[in-house]
């Protein structure tokens, strides 16, 4: 339903104020009382997980918290990474190298993946076709032909799949997107993402070095280009090309998911975007700067991502040395403006203190690990699953064969192909060292 402007101004003007939560209480107890409860050994989930890094430790943390998990395999490059996880695994779980390996082992029910970024498409589609279900860390790819087969590898094996952007798991969220989806705003013409941040100057150089005892340092490598070893590369991959496009891969998963979940938009229809290095001198090579902007039949999404003096005008607190994120709703009746823990409406230029929001109707979440456990029980998707994430995630990796070809990109949601540009289509896919190739 729609409200009229004056109607709008009207209702906001009630004595309750909302101006938004983070996770509440009730959310976190719901996980925290599952996991608790007691499982039969006959009843519980076994999870193998790839990648067990610093990401993949928490992950670890998250899903064996639970009752009805089992830690069945580990994974991971690096030794050191690899034997402290199997210390916390138990008797029974194997270690493993080469994640192949870990696909094979058939007691497996999920297989949690928090590798390298260039990995994810590989590793999951892979997962799929074993017969595993997925939990994959985010950016899940960066290049549409990925995004494509991730989705279509999750159809055809009937698994289920959960992204994780755990954001998604808040309440803030929810409460935004039944502002949205209640029609308040009026018609809402334009949504503008902003990723404000602060890195200038950038990362210290560091040299290149020999590859630590116990890293098998291709392997890591994968797909994407073989260069020397370099510590920060190992540590710090979301600064490198070689591994994702930009802060659009490694924070639009998490702050543009707000703006896609409550528009919930068609078929893209065109891309633009453009960026480049123009602040920051370092080792790193992503764009210090980007702005993309999708169309698709009746508004507009707009990314726009600085890394310098990031500032939110007014909304989300003082500049300071992390990030300044917002969404931005722009409707005929008014505005909403939401981050990860807040929200405000505003009206004929002025913040509505008094703003009641709708009766809450999207119901808290349990943690995004949890719904994928409950995923594999019940087999009805979860929130994040691949069919929700990996149309945005496309939008993502679209903007990038945008920015790199310099060109406007018109897109054919029936065909999946870029419309009259066969070098922007050739750009879609992957250049995969050898031997590693998406499946045809």
């Amino acid at each position: 339903m729609e409200l009229s402007r004056r109607e709008f101004l009207k209702t906001t003007g009630a004595a309750v104020a909302l101006t938004g939560v983070g996770i509440t209480a009730a959310s976190a107890d719901t996980g925290a009382s599952e996991a608790k409860k007691a499982t039969p050994p006959s009843e519980k989930i076994t999870v193998g997980f790839i990648g067990v890094g610093p990401r993949g430790q928490h992950l670890f943390n998250e899903f064996t918290r639970y009752e009805d998990v089992q830690v069945g395999a580990v994974c991971d490059v690096y030794e050191p990474h690899l034997q402290g996880a199997l210390a916390k695994s138990g008797p029974n779980a194997k270690g493993y190298k080469d994640y192949r390996k870990l696909l094979e082992q058939k007691d497996l029910d999920v297989v949690v993946i928090a590798s390298p970024p260039q990995w994810h498409p590989l590793m999951s589609i892979a997962a799929c076709e074993a017969g595993k279900d997925v939990y994959c860390e985010k950016p899940t790819s960066r290049y549409p032909a990925e995004a494509q087969a991730m989705l279509k590898a999750a159809v055809d094996n009937k698994r289920m799949t959960q992204v994780g952007t755990q954001i998604h798991a808040g309440d803030n969220f929810r409460r935004c997107v039944e502002i949205v989806r209640s029609g308040v705003l009026g018609k809402i013409s334009t949504v503008k993402v902003i990723c404000n941040m602060n890195e200038y100057p950038g990362l210290p150089r560091v040299a290149d070095s020999p590859v630590p005892e116990g890293l098998d340092w291709d392997l890591w490598t994968g797909p994407s280009r073989k260069i020397p070893y370099n510590q920060t590369r190992f540590e710090l991959h979301r600064y490198f090309t070689d591994y994702v496009g930009s802060w659009l891969h490694e924070l639009g998963p998490h702050i543009v998911d707000l703006a896609w979940w409550a528009m919930d938009p068609g078929p893209l229809k065109s891309v633009t975007a453009t960026g480049g290095r123009y602040v920051i001198q370092d080792m790193s090579d992503i764009p210090d700067t980007m702005d993309a902007i999708w169309e698709f039949d009746d508004f507009t999404m707009m990314w726009s991502n600085t890394t310098c003096n990031g500032y939110n005008f007014g909304f989300g607190g003082a500049p300071d040395g992390g990030r300044r994120l917002s969404v931005i709703f722009q409707g005929t009746n008014g505005t909403l403006i939401g981050d990860y823990g807040s929200y405000q409406v505003v009206a004929d230029g002025q913040v509505l203190k008094d703003f009641v929001a709708p009766e809450p109707s999207i119901p808290s979440s349990p943690g995004q690990q949890r719904e994928l456990l409950n995923a594999v029980k019940t087999r009805e998707l979860p929130l994040c699953s691949f069919q929700y994430h990996q149309p945005m995630a496309l939008a993502f990796d679209l903007a990038h064969v945008a920015m790199n070809s310099g060109r406007k990109i018109h897109w054919d949601h029936k065909t999946g192909q870029v419309i009259g540009d066969e070098k922007a289509q050739k750009m879609c896919f992957p250049n995969y060292r050898k031997p590693w190739a998406l499946p045809k």
